[in-house]
C-alpha cells in the first residue's frame, strides 16, 4: 500500500482566509454607542473597561438637535425631531429660532475613555454600515460587542442587532422601555421596575397606569444593579493617587471632599438646600482637616454664590474653579470622606465603590424611582444622611458596591451561552 502524502502546511504568502481567521467565536472589540450626556456614556466605558476591551473600542454619538426651541422638544422621538428641526430651520428664518445642530461629524476614532470628547469629532452611527462592518470582519477579528446607553441609542443598538444577529452581541445599558428581548442582555438600575413595587403603584394615578413601563417583571435577558456603572475600580484610583500625589497627600487629614450636583425633575432644590449644606458644613468643619468643594455644570449659580460666599475665604477649604484639569478621580482616591448632594445617581454609585464614609444631603426632596435608589443605599449601609452633627473622623465603613464588575461577570456568562468567550 503506498504512504498517504499529508499536504504541506500553507506558507506565508498567498494563505487562505480560513488559516487567517483564527478564533471566530473570541470578542476582541467593542463599539459604543453614545448620546452626548457624560452620565450615559461613562456607563458604557465602564462596562467595555471592566471587560477588558478598552483599548480597542469605538465611539459613534447619537445627537439631537441642539438650541433655542429644541431644549423643549428632546422628549420627542428622535427621528421626528430631527425632521421637525429640518422644517423649522427650513421655512422659519433662523433669527427667530436660533437653533443648533451638533456640528459636523467624522470617521469614528477608537477611545480609551469618556474624556472630554467633542461633539462635531464623532460620527453619527449608522445601524446598516456597523451590521456590515461586524459581518464582513466576522471570521478574521470575530463578533462585535455593542454597548449603548440612554433612551436615542435604543432604536440603534436594537437595528444593529437585527441587521447582524450572529455576528453581534448587544448590552444596552438603561431600561428600553419596551421589546427587551430586541438586545442580548439589558442591564438597569434595579430601582427602574419601581413601578411595580406595591409604593410605587400607589404613587401612580390610575389613568396614567397603562402608560407607566416597565409593565413586567425583569425577564432572563435583564441584569439588575444598584446604581450607575463606571469607570471607577482599583487600577484607576491607583493611578489618580499617583497623578494627584503632590497636591493631595500633604493636605491635613481626614479630607473632606463635598460634591455639590443641581435640581432634576426627581430631585427639586435650590437656595434652600445650599443654606441647609452650608450651616451643616460649618457645624462638622471642625472635625474636618481639609474640605474640597468641586460643582457640577448643573449646578444652579445662585447655589454656587451661597457656597463661595460663606466658604471661599476659609483657609480650610478649597473650592474648584472649574478651571484646569478636573480633581474628581483624586478626590475618590484621597478623599476620607465625602458630602454629595442626592441628585447625582452617578457620582454617588462612584463614591460608594470606595468603601469610604458618604453622607447624602437633599435624598428628603427626591421622589418616585430615585427615592428608591436612595432607600436601597440606606438600608445596605453605604449611604448616611447629613445631618451636621458628623464627627468626619470618625470614620465607617461598608461591602463597597460593585455593579460595573458584577454587570461584566453577566455580560461574560451570557457571551458563553452563546458559545462565544471575550478576548483576555
Amino acid at each position: 500500500m503506498r504512504p498517504i502524502r499529508l499536504p504541506e502546511p500553507p506558507s506565508s504568502f498567498g494563505v487562505p482566509d480560513i488559516f487567517e481567521a483564527g478564533d471566530y467565536n473570541i470578542i476582541k472589540r467593542a463599539v459604543v454607542i453614545g448620546n452626548g450626556f457624560p452620565g450615559a456614556e461613562n456607563q458604557c466605558f465602564g462596562l467595555v473597561r471592566a471587560l477588558g476591551l478598552h483599548g480597542n473600542q469605538s465611539l459613534y454619538r447619537v445627537t439631537r438637535p441642539r438650541g433655542g426651541v429644541n431644549q423643549w422638544l428632546r422628549w420627542l422621538p428622535l427621528s421626528f425631531h430631527r425632521n421637525l428641526d429640518y422644517i423649522i430651520k427650513r421655512f422659519i428664518a433662523d433669527t427667530l429660532f436660533p437653533l443648533q445642530v451638533g456640528g459636523k461629524t467624522i470617521a469614528p476614532f477608537p477611545s480609551k475613555g469618556s474624556g472630554n470628547i467633542g461633539l462635531s469629532s464623532i460620527l453619527e452611527p449608522d445601524p446598516k454600515q456597523i451590521a456590515k462592518m461586524a459581518c464582513d470582519t466576522f471570521e478574521r477579528e470575530g463578533p462585535l460587542l455593542v454597548v449603548a446607553s440612554g433612551r436615542d441609542t435604543i432604536s440603534v443598538a436594537s437595528s444593529i442587532k437585527h441587521l447582524a444577529p450572529e455576528n453581534v452581541f448587544v448590552v444596552q445599558i438603561q431600561h428600553p422601555r419596551s421589546q427587551l428581548e430586541r438586545f442580548d442582555l439589558v442591564v438597569t438600575p434595579r430601582h427602574d421596575y419601581y413601578s411595580l413595587t406595591p409604593s410605587g403603584k400607589e404613587e401612580i394615578p390610575r389613568v396614567l397606569r397603562r402608560w407607566i413601563t416597565p409593565k413586567e417583571p425583569p425577564s432572563n435577558n435583564v441584569f439588575l444593579t444598584t446604581g450607575a456603572l463606571h469607570q471607577v475600580d482599583s487600577t484607576s484610583l491607583r493611578n489618580a493617587a499617583i497623578i494627584w500625589h503632590d497636591e493631595l497627600s500633604l493636605l491635613p487629614k481626614p479630607l473632606l471632599v463635598v460634591n455639590i450636583g443641581g435640581p432634576t425633575s426627581h430631585c427639586r432644590y435650590g437656595v434652600d438646600l445650599a443654606k441647609q449644606l452650608t450651616h451643616s458644613l460649618e457645624n462638622v468643619l471642625s472635625t474636618c482637616g481639609s474640605v474640597r468643594v468641586t460643582f457640577s455644570t448643573r449646578t444652579p449659580q445662585k447655589v454656587s454664590n451661597i457656597i463661595l460666599k460663606e466658604f471661599s475665604h476659609n483657609p480650610k477649604v478649597y473650592i474648584w474653579s472649574g478651571e484646569g484639569k478636573n480633581p474628581h478621580l483624586g478626590h475618590l482616591a484621597w478623599a476620607d470622606a465625602f458630602v454629595i448632594t442626592a441628585d447625582s445617581i452617578n457620582t454617588l454609585s462612584e463614591a460608594c465603590s470606595t468603601g469610604k464614609p458618604v453622607y447624602v444631603i437633599g435624598s428628603d426632596r427626591c421622589k418616585w424611582k430615585f427615592s428608591a435608589f436612595h432607600k436601597s443605599l440606606c438600608e445596605r449601609g453605604v449611604v448616611r444622611p447629613f445631618t451636621g452633627k458628623e464627627d468626619i473622623s470618625d470614620s465607617w465603613s461598608y461591602p463597597p458596591l460593585n455593579d460595573t464588575a458584577e454587570a461584566a461577570f453577566q455580560v461574560r456568562q451570557a457571551i458563553a451561552e452563546r458559545g462565544w468567550s471575550l478576548q483576555t
